[in-house]
């Protein structure tokens, strides 16, 4: 699938007719507002007017969160730019922000200013610590945030430090992808209430409550804080990731035994074995299986479990991802402005979802967002010569 700039398609998602203010931030705010364009809502980015005017503009055209959104320039410490912003929200469903707690309200665009324009605004807000705690002032960032939430401390291998999941599961598990699940709630609520709301998305909030299934594992006693000796965190011999002998990788999630039974009778270890889930044997098995991949090279391996039920997959770097047959098959990743990334998802099956162009430069619809907010050509001069928008 290959979408351009001058694509005549028009964008039919389940959003199609939403309208959502986005005032710019970092990481979740941009990556929900970029969930909810491609479902289909007309998200328009408020940027910096310094930062459309200045040299950060030719670096933006690739900042993928920001795909299928229009983006306005303003200047959010002049009063006329704080009205314009005021004057969108009069006019939209939703409006998000990512400041920390207390800045919008100072800048003159908090919740209560906003709904008083209008009362049916979704407004939602991204942090992470949250709106209130003794925390919820003071700077922090997704490795942070996973660590008080008891997210980062199981994940790595025994005797080892915890590893950080690079930042996907608080900056966009638990925080953008969190908010955009609350916006639609909120919005779908609203259309039957008439009044809107505040969602308040933080993510430790987000974060913690990703590992429901684990603490659940814990109550029943099938889960240890003993980090690697678990059935998901790399202690049993199953569930891992083995090198193989020209040091690419394969991933191995055996868990049921049917499907052990056949991974064992591939890699042809299938003879006399412990019981799979006595755990005093599995260090021994890991060694087995860790030596019988070394024999091999990823593509051989690849091909011995090609179309089996033995859930093994080669691990794939995300240069390579792009181009697994399946990922072809099912369109998962697109081309866009000549730019390869991840399509939309979930799919739907009558309301198709579409990227519908790439990310715009900072303040690339400036000037027509103005007109449709009403402010003709000379107020719109006059308001470039001010510096209010750019």
């Amino acid at each position: 699938m290959v979408l351009t700039t001058g694509s005549k398609r028009k964008t039919v998602g389940p959003l199609q007719g939403v309208s959502i203010v986005e005032v710019a931030s970092i990481g979740p705010g941009p990556f929900c507002g970029m969930m909810l364009a491609d479902l289909g809502a007309d998200v328009v980015r408020v940027d910096r007017a310094d930062a459309a005017a200045g040299p950060v503009v030719g670096g933006s055209s690739l900042d993928l969160m920001n795909r299928g959104k229009r983006s306005i320039g303003i200047d959010l410490k002049d009063p006329a730019g704080i009205e314009i912003v005021l004057r969108m929200a009069e006019r939209a469903d939703g409006l998000i922000e990512g400041f920390r707690p207390g800045v919008a309200e100072r800048l003159g665009v908090g919740p209560d200013v906003c709904r008083e324009r209008n009362p049916r605004l979704v407004y939602g807000r991204m942090t992470g610590w949250g709106q209130e705690g003794p925390l919820s002032t003071l700077a922090g960032h997704d490795i942070n945030y996973i660590a008080l939430s008891g997210v980062l401390y199981p994940i790595g291998r025994a005797d080892e430090p915890p590893v950080p999941p690079l930042n996907l599961v608080g900056d966009f598990g638990g925080g953008g992808m969190l908010l955009a699940l609350g916006m639609v709630a909120g919005l779908f609520e609203a259309r039957g209430s008439r009044v809107g709301q505040v969602v308040d998305a933080a993510m430790i909030d987000g974060s913690a409550l990703l590992t429901t299934m684990v603490h659940g594992m814990r109550a029943m006693g099938l889960w240890s804080d003993r980090r690697g000796s678990n059935l998901l965190d790399t202690g049993a011999p199953f569930y891992e990731v083995y090198e193989t002998s020209d040091g690419g990788f394969m991933a191995v999630g055996a868990i049921e035994p049917q499907f052990y039974a056949r991974f064992l009778e591939l890699l042809e270890l299938e003879g006399d074995q412990p019981d799979q889930l006595d755990a005093q044997h599995w260090p021994v098995m890991k060694h087995r299986i860790a030596a019988r991949f070394k024999t091999r090279t990823r593509k051989e391996w690849e091909a011995r479990f090609a179309g089996t039920d033995a859930c093994v997959a080669p691990v794939l770097t995300m240069g390579e991802a792009p181009n697994h047959p399946h990922h072809k098959a099912r369109q998962t990743f697109v081309e866009v402005g000549g730019v390869t990334q991840p399509g939309p998802a979930p799919r739907f099956s009558r309301t198709f979802s579409r990227v519908s162009g790439p990310p715009p430069v900072a303040g690339q619809h400036t000037d027509q967002i103005l007109a449709e907010l009403g402010f003709d050509e000379p107020e719109r001069d006059s308001l470039h010569r001010a510096g209010v928008v750019s």
